[in-house]
């Protein structure tokens, strides 16, 4: 009885968090794009080629972390999305309902870039690092390689610095 009770309360939690999803993802799909404001606060990426800075718009709760980029026609150029979460993880990315290439660069609490993925428009692929994260940037698909941003640059910002330290 008990393997029974077990069962059927991960089949319930399995079936909350399915129908969650579900009702994340209608909702988005009928709603605007997000517009967050650009953090004051330009966001420095260290590479072998020198310092690359950007604009950020920065999510960091459940619903921004949803909704990204999904529906945006445009990115000005040298500007992401800096995702932030609560802890460190694993995540995937997905781009259904976004009409923009990206790449998306994922970061560890210690600020440095461990993966850099590319998101192809409109597709359910899920794109993820190779270990978990505690940030991801997404950019123009094609600016990482452009700029030589790398596995193991140091990403520089107020929010990542409280969490990495300054060292």
């Amino acid at each position: 009885m008990r393997r029974f009770t077990a069962r059927l309360a991960r089949l319930n939690t399995v079936l909350l968090l399915a129908l969650s999803l579900l009702t994340t993802v209608a909702l988005a799909q009928s709603a605007p794009p997000m517009l967050l404001p650009v953090d004051p606060v330009p966001l420095v990426i260290e590479t072998q080629a020198g310092e690359r800075n950007f604009s950020v718009e920065i999510a960091d709760d459940n619903s921004e972390r949803s909704r990204g980029l999904m529906f945006r026609q445009n990115l000005p150029e040298m500007r992401g999305m800096l995702f932030v979460f609560e802890n460190t993880r694993r995540v995937a990315f997905w781009m259904k309902n976004t009409p923009l290439p990206l790449d998306l660069i994922f970061v560890g609490e210690n600020g440095r870039v461990s993966t850099i993925g590319q998101g192809e428009p409109f597709s359910e692929t899920p794109i993820s690092a190779t270990g978990p994260v505690r940030f991801v940037l997404e950019v123009h698909q094609g600016t990482a390689a452009a700029l030589g941003i790398a596995p193991g640059d140091r990403l520089r910002h107020p929010v990542i610095d409280a969490i990495a330290g300054a060292g």
